[in-house]
């Protein structure tokens, strides 16, 4: 008879195994195997959890966009103005929890899955319309009708500098915040 409130136990350890997985791969280049060693159940346990290496990923991509979306909202608290959100938002992005390694690597390989699995590309777009979203509220009033135009070069900054790391760039992330933050004053001071 199964231990009541194991599963979510399980169901984590799974996530965070296959986190780690990737993160030594460096893609979704792992086994359910791998990942089920790796949290210390077997593969059958996880299919049984998961039913099978794409949901176990999504599962992990969710976690890390919960954990992204929570830093996020904690930066937030105590913002001053538009100026002071933005700046919050963009170190958000790069503080050291969401910048690891291996959570680098989850982020190119769910770009990567989100063009093949329906519900990663789901959950992509969904990250990418709140991120402009959460730009865009904060720099119509700093840049106007260039606003949406902004927001839209932040974000590619964002993504690029974290495909720069996931491909081997020598980044930390209070550099790689550093750098979206000097871009982005540029872009709000700059004349229409």
């Amino acid at each position: 008879m199964p231990k009541v409130g194991i599963e979510p136990i399980r169901r984590d350890a799974l996530v965070k195994a296959t986190i780690h997985e990737i993160g030594c791969a460096g893609s979704l280049d792992v086994t359910v195997g791998q990942i089920a060693r790796r949290a210390g159940m077997s593969t059958a346990l996880a299919h049984h959890y998961f039913g099978g290496k794409d949901q176990i990923f999504l599962a992990a991509m969710r976690h890390i966009l919960g954990l992204y979306g929570a830093s996020v909202r904690g930066a937030l608290m105590g913002a001053t103005d538009p100026r002071d959100r933005l700046g919050r938002i963009v170190r958000a992005n790069f503080e050291p929890a969401n910048f690891r390694r291996e959570v680098i690597a989850a982020w190119l390989t769910f770009y990567v899955q989100a063009h093949t699995v329906p519900e990663a590309g789901r959950l992509l777009r969904v990250y990418q319309r709140r991120l402009h979203s959460n730009l865009l509220h904060n720099l119509k009033p700093l840049c106007g009708a260039r606003a949406g135009e902004v927001a839209d070069i932040i974000g590619a900054l964002i993504d690029g500098l974290y495909l720069r790391a996931a491909l081997g760039g020598e980044i930390d992330g209070i550099t790689a915040a550093a750098r979206v933050l000097t871009v982005m004053e540029g872009l709000i001071d700059a004349k229409p």
